[in-house]
């Protein structure tokens, strides 16, 4: 069984493309380019499923069309329309360190060299040219904490934490408003 921390988010599927059972596919990280893995992930159900890909055309830099086994007409195809894609990490974990995209990193823990213990990374905004972690602890505070090589004092993929090293102000853990 796949475990949902054993892989992470790289797209969608969007919609079938023609009447052969491809669909579209708008991907953050083209790891299914770059390394030799025949399947990818789909959440069905709340349970995360392998499929295996037939084939594949990149249209772009951010989509493709993707022909998956036994999904063979539009029919079968539209199942998967505004479904996630996820891919595991364990290709990455083998020596693929260059090619790590930001979301490789949700559900990571983030500490700080000062503060201890943030929360985990729940999701990435990579909208901008400054990528940002969503961050959220266990009382459901969220923190936006921007990712750049200049704070992140290290990455530990095995233990699945990062140490930053924050501006003072940036994350108030300390927050007692008595009114």
């Amino acid at each position: 069984m796949i475990d949902r921390k054993d892989i992470y988010k790289i797209g969608v599927f969007n919609k079938p493309h023609g009447v052969n059972g491809e669909l579209q596919f708008t991907f953050t990280d083209d790891i299914f380019d770059r390394v030799d893995c025949d399947f990818i992930i789909c959440m069905i159900d709340g349970i995360p499923v392998p499929f295996f890909v037939e084939e594949y055309r990149i249209r772009s830099g951010t989509t493709a069309l993707v022909k998956l086994d036994g999904v063979d007409d539009a029919c079968r195809a539209a199942m998967f329309t505004n479904t996630d894609v996820y891919f595991p990490r364990k290709y990455l974990d083998e020596g693929h360190d260059d090619f790590l995209s930001w979301n490789y990193f949700e559900g990571f823990k983030v500490t700080d060299v000062t503060h201890g213990e943030i929360g985990v990374v729940t999701g990435v905004d990579s909208s901008t040219a400054n990528v940002l972690f969503n961050v959220r602890n266990a009382a459901g505070q969220e923190w936006l904490i921007p990712v750049h090589e200049d704070i992140i004092e290290s990455i530990d993929k095995d233990r699945r934490e990062i140490t930053f090293d924050l501006p003072d102000g940036l994350v108030n853990l300390d927050e007692s408003e008595e009114v």
